[in-house]
C-alpha cells in the first residue's frame, strides 16, 4: 500500500510517498529556516504564504521521485494537528483538494503521532505496547503506545516545550535560530558542570515537565553578567544548559517507564536529534536493561515520511475525512 504523506504544520513544507508504512519511496522538504532566522524564530504569516508557494511543487517533486504516479497512490494523509492554524490550513486544504480530484481517501494525521511513528521507518522490530518520549519545538510528552492509532498521554510540559527552551535560551547566549544544533556543538567545547542550574519540578505530578524556571536562570544569568561588566562562557553555559534538559528529560522517562513496567523505550520529535539526550537516555536504558529506539537525524524534525507511515496505520484502523476536515491548531493526542 502506497501512502502519500503531506506536512505544513510549522515551517517545512513536505510529502513523501510510503510503503506500507515502512518503508520510504520518497521524502521531500522545502525549508524556509533561512528566512525565519531573520527574525528570530518562526514568523506564522510568513510560513503560510510560503507554504502557499512550495506545497504544489514539493508534492508534485515526492510523487515523482517515488518513481509512482498519483493513480498509484492508495490514500492521501495530511497534518491536521496541531500545530500554526494558518500553515495546517495550507496543507489540509491542497490534500482535501488532491484527493477529492484524484478519488483517493483521505486520511487525518496528528503531528505527534507522526513523529512517534519516525521510529517505525528505521526499526523494523519496533511494535507497540512501547513508552516513547516526544521532545520538539511545541511539545514534549511522555507517552503509553498501547497500540499503533491508540495513545496514553502519562507525561507533559506545564510551559515552555524543551525545543523551545532551546531556542530562547540559545538567543539570549548569541545563537542564530533555530540553536538546538548551535547549543548542541558548543556543547562539546564547553564544561557541563560550570554552571548549576535547577531542575523545576511540577508537585503532584512527578512525569510532568516545566522548562520556564529553566530557561528564565539562564536568562538572568546572561543579564547579571552583562550588568556588572563580566561575560559568561557560551561554551560552558551551552554544555551546562544541555546537560540540564537531557537530564530532566531522561529521569522522568527511566521513572515513567519503571513504574509501568514498559521495558521498551522510544525517542522523537526535533529535540531527539540532540546528542546530550541521545547519550544519556541511551546510557540510562542500557543501565535499567531498556530497549532503545531512536529515529535517524533525517527523521528527528518535520518531515512527511512519519506523516505518511502513521497514515497508514491510521488507514488501516480506518480514520477517514471528507472536505469537512479543518485544521485545529491545539488537540490533545488522545482525542484523536
Amino acid at each position: 500500500m502506497y501512502i502519500l504523506g503531506i506536512e505544513s504544520s510549522c515551517d517545512e513544507t513536505a510529502a513523501a510517498v510510503v510503503e506500507d508504512g515502512r518503508k520510504i519511496l520518497s521524502n521531500v522538504v522545502a525549508t524556509q529556516i533561512a528566512e525565519h532566522r531573520l527574525y528570530g524564530g518562526v514568523v506564522p504569516e510568513i510560513a503560510s504564504r510560503r507554504h502557499s508557494e512550495n506545497i504544489y511543487a514539493v508534492v508534485d517533486e515526492a510523487v515523482k521521485k517515488s518513481g509512482l504516479t498519483l493513480k498509484d497512490i492508495d490514500a492521501v494523509a495530511v497534518t491536521y494537528a496541531p500545530g500554526l492554524i494558518g500553515a495546517l490550513l495550507v496543507g489540509t486544504s491542497f490534500a482535501k483538494g488532491l484527493a477529492l480530484a484524484a478519488k483517493k481517501p483521505l486520511v487525518p494525521v496528528h503531528h505527534i503521532a507522526g513523529h512517534i511513528a519516525a521510529n517505525y521507518l528505521s526499526h523494523e522490530d519496533l511494535k507497540p505496547p512501547y513508552l516513547c518520549l516526544v521532545a520538539s519545538g511545541g511539545h514534549s510528552h511522555i507517552v503509553e503506545i498501547l497500540d499503533y492509532t491508540k495513545f496514553k498521554v502519562i507525561g507533559r510540559t506545564r510551559d515552555d516545550a524543551a525545543g523551545e527552551c532551546f531556542d530562547k535560551v540559545g538567543r539570549v547566549i548569541g545563537f542564530q535560530y533555530p540553536a538546538g544544533k548551535f547549543i548542541d556543538d558548543a556543547s562539546k567545547n564547553g564544561n557541563p558542570n560550570a554552571y548549576k542550574l535547577p531542575k523545576p519540578v511540577v508537585n503532584g505530578s512527578v512525569y510532568d515537565f516545566s522548562f520556564s524556571g529553566l530557561k528564565t536562570a539562564v536568562i538572568n544569568m546572561a543579564h547579571h553578567a552583562e550588568q556588572v561588566g563580566e561575560s559568561i562562557n557560551r561554551d560552558d553555559m551551552a554544555a551546562s544548559f544541555q546537560k540540564t534538559v537531557a537530564e530532566i528529560l531522561t529521569e522522568k522517562t527511566i521513572l515513567a517507564a519503571k513504574d509501568t513496567g514498559y521495558k521498551t523505550v522510544a525517542l522523537a520529535g526535533g529535540v531527539s536529534a540532540n546528542s546530550g539526550v541521545r547519550e544519556l537516555l541511551q546510557k540510562e536504558c542500557d543501565k535499567n536493561g531498556f530497549k532503545l529506539y531512536m529515529p535517524p537525524l533525517f527523521l528527528c524534525g518535520d518531515n512527511a515520511a512519519m506523516i505518511a507511515c502513521q497514515g497508514y496505520y491510521d488507514f488501516l484502523a480506518g480514520k477517514r475525512a471528507d472536505a469537512s476536515l479543518n485544521a485545529i491548531a491545539t488537540l490533545s493526542l488522545e482525542n484523536i
